[in-house]
């Protein structure tokens, strides 16, 4: 009697998800097959046969052809595409993921790191600032979200990365047998832990959400490049706006993207509500292009976020590994976070719990 409700809402909001996509897709009621792609000669000759033929449209269940005798092959039914074997756009989808899609990902993927590389090779990391007690930074349950989210990401990165390139950077020279085991254990590990990073992601928003709003401070910090070359220190808050914008820009808005394609991806034979919707070949398809989009650009912000995070800033990463700052990077990196922790230690405020604004208290204010 419980479930029910539920499966109810689970239904509607998936319904609602794909139907948003459809939203964006080329407005007509015609699969594009004119410009398909044909992979075989017998694929060719049909599509020239059914040319004229008017196609469903993308959220069709109908929204592919059958081209051989039904009684030799019993679908197990879950959803009525499963005995098309000629769907006109999957060598469109092919030619388009293999060809410009892997291209200009992989091209990303090697130019941010070496931007990067030498970025730290033209301005250096920032100055690197010790002095006074240790500040409580973040507390275990935050690290804990935090790095929770940082492994099943990285885990994530790896595995789709093999899936996606690894045919033409891996096989040449693993050979078959052993790619057939990097590809698998990818696949799988990536189908499985995707749900968890799911879960990991919406902990981390909703922990720090409220640290993460934007306010009149962060556009000063904007403005100077948060004075990453010129190592200036711009006063900021607990969190600086190149903070917000990881959290919002990447956490978020790519979050939600590839939580939504993923899950299209991971779950293909979800029927919507009353059964009127399935997850047809166009409409995975149109989810794996974003998908990959998304995913590139996610992979690429957390490489800035990583290097910011370790080398780029020295004590970032000890804040986060072991929770506590000393006082001279808090007063460097997080001036008005910093300040207000002295006001609040001067006026005698009681250290609060676990995930309060007022993580720690100074020893003694710095001018």
């Amino acid at each position: 009697m419980i479930r029910a409700p539920l499966l109810s809402r689970w239904h509607a909001l998936v319904f609602l998800i794909v139907a948003t996509l459809l939203a964006f897709a080329p407005a007509r009621a015609a699969v594009p097959h004119d410009s398909a792609v044909p992979a075989y000669a017998e694929e060719q000759t049909i599509l020239q046969t059914e040319k004229d033929q008017p196609e469903p449209g993308f959220g069709s269940t109908a929204s592919g052809r059958q081209h051989f005798d039904r009684h030799y092959i019993v679908p197990p039914g879950h959803m009525t595409e499963q005995d098309v074997v000629l769907q006109r756009g999957g060598n469109t989808w092919r030619t388009l993921r293999n060809g410009p899609f892997a291209i200009i990902a992989g091209t990303i993927l090697l130019v941010v790191p070496l931007g990067i590389f030498g970025f730290y090779r033209l301005a250096g990391p920032a100055k690197e600032e010790h002095g006074g007690g240790q500040i409580e930074r973040f507390t275990g349950w935050e690290r804990l979200v935090h790095w929770a989210t940082a492994i099943t990401f990285i885990v994530l990165a790896l595995s789709g990365i093999i899936i996606m390139f690894g045919k033409k950077i891996m096989l040449p020279w693993m050979g078959h047998s052993v790619f057939y085991w990097f590809a698998l254990i990818s696949k799988y590990l990536h189908n499985f832990i995707g749900p968890l990073f799911i879960v990991c992601s919406l902990l981390m928003f909703f922990t720090f959400l409220r640290r993460n709003l934007f306010n009149r401070n962060d556009w000063q910090w904007i403005k100077k490049g948060g004075g990453l070359i010129r190592h200036e220190h711009i006063p900021a808050g607990f969190f600086n706006a190149g903070e917000k914008v990881w959290f919002w820009v990447g956490i978020t808005l790519l979050g939600l993207l590839m939580t939504i394609t993923g899950l299209m991806l991971n779950f293909p034979y979800f029927k919507g509500p009353g059964n009127t919707m399935e997850m047809t070949r166009y409409l995975l398809q149109i989810a794996n292009y974003l998908h990959i989009i998304g995913a590139t650009l996610y992979i690429a912000f957390a490489m800035g976020h990583i290097y910011i995070g370790t080398v780029g800033t020295p004590g970032a990463w000890h804040s986060m590994r072991y929770g506590t700052v000393d006082e001279a990077w808090a007063h460097s990196h997080h001036e008005l976070w910093y300040n207000e922790l002295v006001e609040r230690h001067r006026s005698g405020a009681r250290r609060p719990a676990a995930g309060g604004d007022t993580d720690g208290a100074p020893a003694y204010p710095r001018g």
